[in-house]
């Protein structure tokens, strides 16, 4: 099974006909497999897993999962010793690549001085120092934000800040939009798999709008999308309920990198606006850089109201937030003693340090402007080698969020499970990618921003391999 990752490989060697990753830094390298993929010792630790882990929460199939031992970079190192690009970035997370030496540094300095504080009642000093950064990225002369954990605590913070705000509880979301799994982000969040479980416990004012997307303009998808968005402010949720808060991500991150047309992010903004609803963006993949700017928001012309951020935030450390206005977080109320939204790790020091040194990083580096110039590379690249292929439908990003389409004979309808499939056969050629889409019909690649020319020539040559092996 590793015969794309020998054939591809043999076009990178030295004068001496040692591989290149031989000399080159952990990181920096093509992929080496020396054992199958999965190998022994990840399908031992599977075996263990199953003993003591909910069934429901890791995936086990026929050469499924890996086990991470190792990252740095673009790449990733597995239990068995075999080395992988990473056009994952972790899902998202490792825009700055895996163990950001700086980030690495920060961590281990505060680990030194203060592992754990009292964020809501003895504040440790590396979350005030963060709550001032991101007050300076906000979009807003004066901002405030909320700190979490998860992006789905985030998503949380903003419906809630959007109830109190408002006084209207009802939510307008998205088809195809993936929002978290916690009980009022799992509201917002479209997919059926998810929420029938719990349909009993999920709040039942929520309304859906279809999801125009850009590549279909021609249907007037983006009209009909928005008159659902205009009924559904005007007529409230399905349970009655008034609608106080939109919620959409800029570029739909587990739907699979979809995209809306030119202009209609701006008119749902003045939609929402007209309604006296507010705009949640959803930044939690698409911000931080990955999509070409700080915020994505600005990019595609969406006005929020309130933005919600993670994933890349705390590189790799887990830290988000929600971010408004002052004028709409003192929405809450002043604590007396006890906060109405709070957790025993809200301001962690170790990830507080690590989202104010991504965010400098980010910055310094030119992250955006990388991602935008990476991700047209990538795109034209993938154009070229793809388009015309029986089995790829529609290929499209924003910066380094992209997907590839997979289609069935007809050329129209979503081949179920088929970025699955590639996903495992590329990982056995020492390339990871995710699968996305409500039928995992999309190969979504969301890779660091530190991905190496050979590295990205490699994987998408793994890529084009495989998916011409569909058609």
């Amino acid at each position: 099974m590793l015969w794309g990752c020998r054939r591809i490989r043999s076009y990178r060697r030295n004068e001496a006909d040692a591989p290149v990753s031989a000399t080159t830094a952990f990181g920096s390298r093509l992929p080496e497999l020396v054992t199958s993929a999965p190998g022994p010792a990840s399908r031992a630790f599977t075996d263990r897993l199953r003993g003591v882990e909910s069934r429901n929460v890791t995936f086990v199939g026929d050469g499924w999962p890996l086990f991470w031992e190792e990252a740095s970079g673009s790449n990733v190192r597995d239990a068995d010793n075999n080395t992988y690009v990473d056009m994952t970035s972790a899902f998202g997370v490792a825009l700055l690549g895996h163990s950001h030496p700086a980030v690495t540094a920060a961590i281990t300095k505060q680990a030194n001085l203060l592992i754990h504080g009292m964020g809501d009642v003895h504040p440790p000093t590396a979350k005030l120092e963060l709550l001032e950064r991101l007050a300076r990225l906000a979009p807003w002369d004066s901002a405030q934000a909320v700190l979490a954990t998860t992006g789905s605590e985030a998503v949380e913070i903003a419906l809630k800040t959007a109830q109190l705000a408002t006084g209207k509880p009802g939510v307008l979301a998205f088809e195809g939009g993936y929002h978290g799994l916690t009980l009022g982000s799992l509201a917002v969040t479209s997919r059926a798999d998810f929420r029938e479980p719990f349909a009993d416990r999920t709040y039942g004012g929520v309304s859906f709008a279809p999801f125009p997307e850009h590549w279909r303009e021609g249907d007037r998808s983006a009209e009909e999308s928005l008159a659902s968005v205009r009924d559904s402010l005007r007529l409230g949720a399905p349970n009655g309920d008034p609608i106080g808060a939109v919620i959409v991500e800029p570029v739909q991150g587990r739907g699979g990198a979809r995209l809306a047309p030119d202009g209609f992010m701006a008119e749902l903004s003045v939609a929402a606006a007209d309604a006296g609803a507010l705009v949640i963006a959803d930044e939690i993949m698409t911000g931080l850089g990955r999509c070409g700017a700080m915020l994505a928001a600005e990019t595609v012309g969406l006005v929020p109201d309130l933005i919600c951020i993670g994933k890349a935030l705390g590189a790799g450390m887990p830290v988000a937030a929600c971010l408004g206005p002052k004028s709409l977080i003192d929405s809450w109320p002043l604590s007396e003693g006890e906060a109405l939204h709070t957790s025993t790790f809200l301001g962690h020091p170790l990830s507080c340090v690590a989202a104010s040194t991504a965010l400098d990083l980010t910055m310094d580096e030119g992250v955006p402007k990388r991602a935008t110039e990476m991700g047209h590379d990538l795109l034209v690249s993938l154009s070229q080698r793809l388009s015309g292929l029986p089995s790829v439908g529609n290929i499209r990003g924003l910066g380094l969020l992209l997907g590839i389409e997979l289609v069935g004979p007809d050329g129209i309808t979503p081949l179920l499970g088929g970025a699955a499939r590639v996903a495992s056969s590329a990982m056995k050629a020492g390339v990871l990618v995710l699968p996305a889409g409500d039928l995992g019909q999309v190969v979504e690649l969301a890779p660091p921003v530190v991905l190496k020319a050979d590295q990205e020539m490699y994987a998408l040559e793994v890529l084009e391999n495989v998916i011409r092996s569909f058609s």
